[in-house]
């Protein structure tokens, strides 16, 4: 698991990015992909699985 923090997340598009701690590299997340509900700002920690654009935030879930 990687850890993160929510950058920006539309309730209503069902999308959002995640920024790596460390890296501060940006993934793309889709709402199938939470586990929990996530907010701008929330710490969370999530793996990562090849999308159609690149890598995504999967299985990500506030810690």
């Amino acid at each position: 698991m990687k850890n993160g923090t929510v950058k920006f997340f539309n309730e209503s598009k069902g999308f959002g990015f995640v920024i790596e701690d460390g890296s501060k590299d940006e993934y793309f997340v889709h709402v199938s992909g939470l586990i929990d509900e996530v907010r701008e700002g929330d710490a969370v920690e999530f793996e990562l699985k090849e999308g159609r654009k690149g890598l995504n935030a999967v299985s990500v879930r506030v810690i």
